[in-house]
């Protein structure tokens, strides 16, 4: 497998993390979350030699779908949402895509993802966990075989998401991250939306023992 973390920046003058996964055999690809800076990007995935079958997004919020449609331009992928969160490619007051800068945002062609839905990219096995919250339609991507899950910003190093945009919700994100996420094995390294990666086992005493990292 390789991994390659991008930190795109978008209008707000902001930095979101944009994943690259991809198959070393079959080089089959996916790019998780392209907020902006798609020239950045793509000359990584040119890199790499990579065959982009999918992008997915873990919300709606423009700093994350930013460069979607440019990506998609580019590669001919498929996007893959969660369908709670799939009213936001169109919808500009969910999206926040204006508000940070970006101008409204249509993405059109996708598919809708649900939670357990299992994705492929060549050797690799990608389980869809529904992680509402910040979103309603917040997910997260979990490899077992590698050990890793991209949380997009339910979860961080240390914090969660905000809960005060549309469709948000603290009892959500709570739920999400205490019943879900941290039931994974505490060696699963965390790909957070924004940040520094963590893992599990590092993030228990926050949520199960209220104890702020020390870090």
């Amino acid at each position: 497998m390789i991994l390659k973390r991008i930190k795109v920046q978008t209008p707000f003058n902001e930095f979101t993390n944009c994943y690259i996964v991809e198959d070393e055999i079959s080089r089959e690809t996916i790019v998780i979350d392209p907020g902006g800076e798609i020239n950045k990007i793509m000359d990584m995935l040119k890199t790499l030699k990579s065959k982009v079958k999918y992008i997915y997004l873990t919300h709606c919020h423009g700093d994350h779908i930013g460069g979607v449609n440019e990506l998609v331009n580019n590669t001919k992928a498929q996007i893959l949402i969660h369908r709670d969160d799939s009213d936001g490619l169109s919808d500009d007051k969910i999206s926040l895509a204006s508000y940070i800068g970006f101008g409204e945002i249509i993405i059109k062609d996708f598919c809708r993802v649900d939670d357990n839905d299992l994705i492929h990219i060549g050797n690799l096995q990608f389980k869809v966990i529904h992680t509402p919250g910040h979103t309603k339609g917040g997910s997260s991507l979990y490899c077992e075989q590698e050990k890793m899950v991209f949380t997009g910003d339910t979860m961080f190093r240390g914090t969660w998401g905000r809960t005060d945009l549309p469709t948000g919700s603290m009892e959500q994100i709570m739920n999400s991250i205490t019943n879900k996420l941290l039931k994974l094995p505490e060696d699963t390294i965390v790909y957070p939306g924004h940040g520094k990666s963590t893992m599990i086992k590092e993030e228990k005493p926050i949520y199960e023992e209220l104890k702020p990292r020390a870090d």
